[in-house]
């Protein structure tokens, strides 16, 4: 990767914090440009220093990354934020997922992992940890969408690009793949969040999972 990723790490817990910098250190295209405890810290450190991605807790004291998140993308629509969870609360992962948050990993991370994730994020994709598509197939799809009782048809390139997408591609890398254009890319998955009524590329996965349409 040519550019240099800069990256925010807001989590309460220090250690934590120092063990993520210390494997995001050995990526040698990213730049840890701050760090903060709590979402208002976050947002004060946001105001004073450029940023592309987020690695954002979601319980914090003082300010929640949910109420941080969403100030952030008010104020700074292109920034992107991955979520970091460990389950402890459905309800906060289902308001990052409404706010449109880029990605979600669970805090058992190693190099490999964070790897994926940043370069499918940063390329414009979305990435997700495994251990949630359960929690996407549980709760996005517990909740009738327009569609439920339609058996909507996808094309054979469209299965390819959701496949593609479950495997954490990005729209770039999904376009190479495929020998089409990244806009191509974009316009299949809009075609197929219209299809099914679903609001997110998450959800979106959360439906081909439920129709058996990909397999992770």
């Amino acid at each position: 990767m040519s550019k240099t990723l800069k990256i925010i790490i807001v989590d309460d817990h220090e250690i934590f914090r120092s063990g993520l910098k210390m494997v995001l250190g050995k990526l040698d295209y990213v730049e840890v440009v701050g760090e903060a405890s709590n979402g208002k810290e976050f947002l004060k450190l946001l105001r004073t220093i450029e940023c592309d991605i987020v690695l954002m807790d979601i319980e914090m004291p003082v300010m929640t990354g949910v109420e941080a998140t969403r100030i952030a993308l008010t104020e700074k629509p292109g920034l992107k934020v991955i979520s970091l969870t460990m389950f402890t609360d459905d309800d906060y992962v289902q308001s990052m997922i409404d706010l449109g948050v880029k990605g979600f990993l669970v805090k058992n991370i190693d190099k490999e992992t964070l790897h994926k994730a940043i370069t499918a994020v940063a390329g414009g994709g979305n990435y997700y940890s495994e251990e949630l598509f359960n929690f996407f197939t549980r709760k996005l799809n517990s909740r009738e969408d327009k569609n439920n009782s339609e058996d909507i048809q996808f094309t054979a390139r469209e299965k390819e690009i959701l496949q593609l997408l479950a495997e954490g591609l990005s729209n770039k890398e999904i376009a190479e793949t495929l020998y089409i254009s990244e806009r191509t890319v974009v316009g299949h998955k809009s075609n197929m969040l219209a299809k099914t009524g679903c609001k997110s590329a998450i959800g979106l996965l959360a439906y081909a999972l439920r129709k058996k349409l990909i397999i992770i």
